[in-house]
């Protein structure tokens, strides 16, 4: 489907209600905002063709806060700033990368307009207060994923049990799905061994062989893993219980009184979506013009590119087209999370969630 990108007027926005900032960060996406993290050495984002250092004094400023690092996963934020789609819709928008917790923590404040989030985050943000609102989903298949080597014998998640398993922490939707998938098994977290990587380096030591499996997500660590040579295994959590994928979530505040901006924005970035899945190079092009240093092995980011928009997709995106949300989903997924005890207060998807920023409003 095509998405039409109308010009807004520019409007004002204000601050947001101080927030419970700890709650958040021990439930949230950690170092990914919810997307996968890229190699080590982060690259620098340059300045992009359509990007302008001296914006319009009409255009309405937008802040969105991307994820850890600035990579190929982030195409279509790229590709929509390069093309003009947000200039064309009356919008200055400014890139920040920043660590999840951060990034719900400063979309709350209303310090950032738009960031990324999942509902690992979004769910018991909201329950404890933070003025925060899921309106658009990116990955329609929820991508953390548990991997390991093909020649581990690890297929199912009952065959975790005993085994090393790395992790970036406690914390987060990896942490999260891993519980959900050794309870589907009747596993906890004590009938496995974790080993912490803080570093977000359980990959290497998937590779290595100094665990048998670790948290990661489907569009990088088992991709990487498979060019390397060695074919993957993956345990995904999709058909135990949906837990939401990362989407944009911007502060109740600021969609009440920047509503036609952050909407403009939202379909601009879905016209960027619907480009780049239907020829991923132009993705790919804008990922590089935007960081450079991604062309050093653009076969690798290929790959990380076409692995990253088959998750774009699942059965309600396949539906109702890139962005759509999964209330059913988000359903199952409160009630799974309350089972964690892992939010504060009740909550329902009329307090998670908006589609009337999508551009057919939902």
């Amino acid at each position: 489907m095509s998405h039409a990108h109308p010009r807004r007027r520019p409007m004002r926005f204000g601050a947001v209600a101080t927030l419970l900032v700890a709650i958040v960060a021990g439930c949230s996406t950690g170092g990914t905002a919810g997307t996968a993290v890229p190699p080590s050495n982060p690259p620098t984002a340059s300045l992009a063709p359509g990007e302008s250092a001296e914006p319009s004094l009409t255009a309405t400023k937008l802040v969105v806060g991307l994820g850890y690092i600035p990579s190929v996963q982030f195409a279509q934020f790229y590709l929509a700033q390069q093309n003009g789609y947000y200039a064309d819709a009356g919008l200055d928008v400014e890139f920040q990368n920043k660590i999840d917790p951060d990034l719900i923590t400063l979309v709350g404040q209303g310090s950032i307009d738009v960031g990324i989030g999942d509902g690992t985050s979004v769910i018991p943000a909201v329950s404890n207060g933070i003025p925060i609102t899921y309106i658009a989903t990116i990955y329609g298949k929820f991508p953390n994923i548990v991997f390991s080597k093909a020649s581990s014998g690890i297929t199912k998640a009952a065959d975790l049990k005993g085994k090393k398993v790395g992790i970036p922490g406690r914390y987060g939707s990896g942490w999260i799905m891993l519980q959900a998938l050794l309870a589907s098994a009747g596993l906890t977290t004590a009938d496995i061994e974790i080993v912490e990587y803080p570093d977000f380096t359980q990959a290497v030591a998937v590779e290595l062989g100094a665990v048998d499996a670790a948290t990661g997500f489907a569009n990088n660590e088992p991709v990487q893993l498979e060019l390397h040579g060695e074919k993957a295994s993956i345990l995904r959590i999709d058909e135990i219980t949906p837990l939401p994928g990362p989407g944009l979530v911007a502060g109740t505040t600021t969609l009440d009184e920047q509503h036609d901006a952050v909407s403009a924005f939202v379909t601009a970035t879905l016209q960027a979506m619907e480009e780049i899945k239907a020829n991923p190079t132009v993705g790919l092009d804008a990922a590089i013009k935007a960081v450079p240093e991604l062309a050093k092995d653009r076969d690798t980011q290929a790959a990380l590119l076409a692995a990253t928009i088959a998750s774009w997709t699942g059965p309600v995106q396949e539906a109702h087209g890139l962005g759509a949300i999964d209330r059913a989903g988000w359903e199952k997924s409160i009630t799974f999370l309350q089972s964690l005890g892992m939010t504060k207060a009740p909550v329902t998807t009329d307090q998670l969630l908006r589609e009337d920023l999508l551009p057919a409003g939902g």
